[in-house]
């Protein structure tokens, strides 16, 4: 039986081709992840390494987000006996002018400046000077290698910093220096000391401060230091290291069951595929089979024998998809690196993990979708197989339609029952819904094709005449296979369309809180990671034609036990942001606090409570609500005056969310743009958004977003299309007898290619069909759910589900081209007499 199986998978070489492939492609996706993501630990980990390397021990603040470490604490940590050195870190980020006179884009890279520290006060290799000095005086940086040439910059040239807490400074390039790692978009300035601590810090504080011992152990060091500096946190250098590596391998475990979720996603479509594949298999093989069972053959041999050619394949397509993934994670990191992501360079890591995990999955969904057809091959009665009309007879389809029925009577009621509250326990409901529905359409889907597939074809058939007719019986008469054929179809688009509703109702969502809430001619904004810079608002507000300037920032604290995040305002609202006010005073003078109704109501505060708010430094500031109004996405559950702002943020933090600029009755508004952006010039970074202009900035950030998923998502239509393939290419083989009957009496060569083009079409928008109808359902579920994240409103695309619709169609020709052309190839007299 063994050898009957291999001569079987060699005797069919394309079908044991496309349905490698659906392995390959599943584990291809699994192993990328793994090594794309393995890579970028192994780099990191080495870098941060090389950063820490020389520190024995490191102080810092116990809560992150304060000021740092007292500067006047250093001469206790200094009187440790075992300390050989201590060095403050100052440093903070910035955004460096290159040659053109344009920010430095570093593409998610850091962007830093610190203090430049000399060799006899450095912990670790400071990395040497490849040409020029070390900043020696303020108005002097150094640049490291790879940032200087990103900037295109030299020793001598003079260009300009920007810090976002101090504004910008003219500088010149001292020297340029070769640091242990210098990864892809990070620039990297050092600056004087002593301007150092002017720029990045409040000149009280350092952010931490490192320690070297002398012939001491690091924890022996350490807990020196630690009984002399007992409020702060004291770690040895290797605990620091570790802590950084863990929050990158957090980091990047998100990334990778994110990659993984597709990777998933991938195998699935895969299995149908490779399920439907065998299926088929079994189907063209009864009477072989039931020739095997006659001569002596059992069941437990015949089902062996169908298992054993599924995990052939599975080997071979894990074998082969490890080695595509390698290519596919050397791919995506090159892609992002040129796109400037600022990924750090380093050999791809194949970890022996990775192996077993894609040689397991695909393996295993293979031998898994394989199973019950050779269950189904094991059970057939010899005599029964053996008879001509045994394998058109199909098995009733009634209880599995019946089942499926009860499952989508459930995921009914549990998608709307989700979709009317909201949270996670609501998405869960919706959840399980989606899944419930899914199976029902996995279950029912046969029973469905046979009037939604024949309902298509009186309408996209009817034009072709007899041809289209006969595709329309050719797609309907075996539903099993049209339905798990259309299946992998229908859950590629509709995640697909489940992207797309969230996409959608997204951009609809913060276009409706633009409109209605936004009452500002301008919006000043910059890089989400940096925000408006400090003195950008004071700088516009003296531009003729300004009637006010108002920043937004964070205000980030604690009320009793609780992390709250807030905003904070540099002005009155009125005139700026549309809202409604309940109750008291919108004056945001002093410490006048302001709550929303939900958030008032939660707290239990009134008119004249009195609020303590305690930052990271330990600072208490006392508000007093003296206003409520009604719940607004915009301001969010409670908003103070930059007063408060400025207590509770330390001055090396603040920066703007965004700056809203009315203008005065009567004023050009062309002219007060041009003024803006020209009073905004030296803040580098700063852009000028009307409100349409500002809708488009965010929308197109949501935008990238879908392309990424769009992109992993297209990875399970591509299989999905290749199904649709090797179903044709199998059906082809099926009805040879028929193809060659149809030549005998008359049927020309194009006539065959358009039957199949045509029952090729029919399955695709069958599966289309079903597929978009589910997304648009799940999409409406769950985007209900975050109604209290802002998602307020639900949009679907119907440009892009028209989209969808009409290139299904394609795919349905595009993927019948090479089984159309080897049905059309049939010879008549050979196919007849079953040569």
């Amino acid at each position: 039986m063994r050898k009957v199986s291999l001569r079987n998978l060699a005797a069919h070489k394309v079908r044991l081709a496309l349905t490698v492939l659906s392995v390959v492609l599943g584990t291809a996706f699994v192993t990328g992840s793994f090594v794309f993501t393995d890579t970028l630990q192994k780099t990191f980990n080495g870098l941060f390494e090389d950063a820490a390397k020389g520190v024995d021990v490191r102080v810092s603040s116990q809560e992150k987000g304060s000021s740092g470490v007292p500067l006047t604490t250093l001469p206790a940590v200094e009187a440790v006996d075992g300390v050989r050195a201590v060095v403050p870190a100052v440093n903070g980020q910035i955004v460096l002018l290159g040659a053109d006179k344009k920010p430095v884009q570093t593409g998610g890279a850091p962007s830093i400046g610190e203090s430049y520290a000399p060799n006899s006060q450095h912990l670790g290799d400071p990395g040497p000077f490849v040409q020029g000095v070390p900043p020696g005086a303020p108005g002097q940086v150094a640049l490291n290698e790879g940032g200087a040439l990103k900037a295109g910059l030299a020793v001598g040239d003079h260009t300009q910093v920007l810090v976002p807490a101090h504004g910008v400074l003219d500088v010149t390039v001292s020297g340029i220096y070769k640091p242990p790692t210098d990864t892809g978009g990070f620039v990297g300035a050092l600056f004087d000391a002593g301007q150092a601590t002017e720029l990045f810090t409040d000149g009280a504080h350092a952010n931490y401060v490192d320690v070297a011992g002398d012939g001491l152990s690091q924890s022996e060091l350490r807990d020196r230091v630690a009984a002399a500096m007992p409020d702060f946190k004291v770690q040895t250098g290797d605990q620091v290291r570790e802590e950084v590596k863990e929050e990158v391998t957090s980091a990047l475990s998100f990334m990778n069951y994110f990659l993984l979720a597709f990777g998933a996603i991938a195998l699935l479509v895969g299995t149908f595929i490779i399920y439907n594949t065998f299926a088929m298999i079994v189907a063209q093989r009864l009477r072989e089979l039931a020739l095997l069972r006659a001569v002596g053959a059992s069941r437990k041999q015949v089902g062996r024998s169908v298992v054993l050619e599924a995990l052939v394949v599975g080997l071979l397509g894990s074998v082969l998809g490890i080695a595509a993934g390698v290519a596919l994670a050397y791919g995506l990191r090159s892609l992002l690196n040129t796109f400037d992501v600022g990924l750090p360079s380093g050999s791809l890591q194949l970890a022996p993990r990775t192996v077993i995990v894609a040689l397991v999955v695909g393996v295993l969904v293979t031998v898994v979708s394989a199973y019950a057809p050779a269950r189904r091959a094991a059970k057939i009665p010899p005599v029964a197989a053996m008879r001509e009309e045994f394998s058109s007879a199909g098995e009733s389809l009634r209880v599995r339609t019946l089942v499926g029925a009860v499952f989508a009577a459930v995921g009914v009621v549990a998608l709307v029952a989700g979709s009317r509250g909201t949270g996670g326990g609501a998405a869960a409901i919706v959840g399980l819904g989606a899944g419930a529905l899914v199976i029902a359409v996995l279950l029912a889907a046969p029973a469905l094709s046979r009037p939604v597939v024949g309902a298509l074809g009186a309408v996209l058939a009817r034009p072709f005449g007899p041809i289209g007719r006969l595709a329309r019986t050719n797609a309907v008469r075996n539903p099993r296979r049209t339905a798990a054929t259309a299946f992998a179809l229908t859950l590629g688009l509709m995640l697909v369309t489940v992207i797309g509703v969230f996409g959608s109702s997204a951009k609809a969502s913060v276009n409706s809180l633009v409109d209605t809430g936004v009452k500002a001619d301008y919006i000043l904004v910059g890089p989400p990671q940096i925000g408006v810079p400090v003195g950008a608002a004071a700088a516009v507000r003296t531009v003729p034609g300004v009637a006010a300037a108002v920043p937004m920032h964070g205000v980030s604290t604690k009320i009793g036990d609780d992390e709250v995040m807030g905003t904070g305002i540099g002005g009155q609202l009125d005139g700026v942001l549309e809202y409604t006010l309940a109750q008291g005073s919108a004056d945001l003078a002093g410490n006048n606090l302001l709550a929303s109704e939900s958030y008032a109501a939660k707290r239990d505060w009134k008119l004249g409570s009195p609020v303590t708010m305690t930052n990271k430094d330990g600072v208490e500031v006392t508000t007093t609500v003296t206003g409520i109004y009604d719940d607004s996405q915009l301001l969010g559950d409670w908003v103070v005056s930059d007063q408060v702002y400025d207590q509770l943020t330390p001055a090396t933090m603040r920066a703007d969310w965004a700056v809203l600029v009315k203008a005065q009755p009567g004023t050009d508004m062309t002219t007060l743009r041009a003024d803006l952006e020209k009073g905004t010039d030296r803040f580098l970074v700063v852009q000028v958004k009307d409100r349409e202009q500002f809708k488009g900035t965010q929308g197109q950030q949501i935008n990238t977003l879908l392309a990424v998923l769009y992109g992993l998502l297209a990875l399970a239509v591509v299989i999905a299309i290749l199904g649709i393939v090797n179903t044709l290419a199998l059906s082809v083989v099926e009805r040879r007898r028929e193809i060659g009957m149809l030549r005998a009496v008359g049927m020309q060569r194009p006539q065959v290619r358009r039957t199949i083009y045509l029952e090729s079409v029919l399955i695709a928008v069958f599966g289309a069909t079903v597929g978009v109808l589910l997304g648009l359902a799940f999409g409406w579920g769950f985007v209900s759910t975050l109604a209290d994240q802002g998602l307020d409103m639900i949009a679907v695309p119907w440009g892009q589900v028209v989209a969808m619709l009409l290139g299904s169609g394609v795919v349905g020709v595009l993927a019948a081209l090479w089984p159309a052309v080897r049905a059309a190839r049939t010879k008549p007299l050979e196919a007849i007499a079953g040569l």
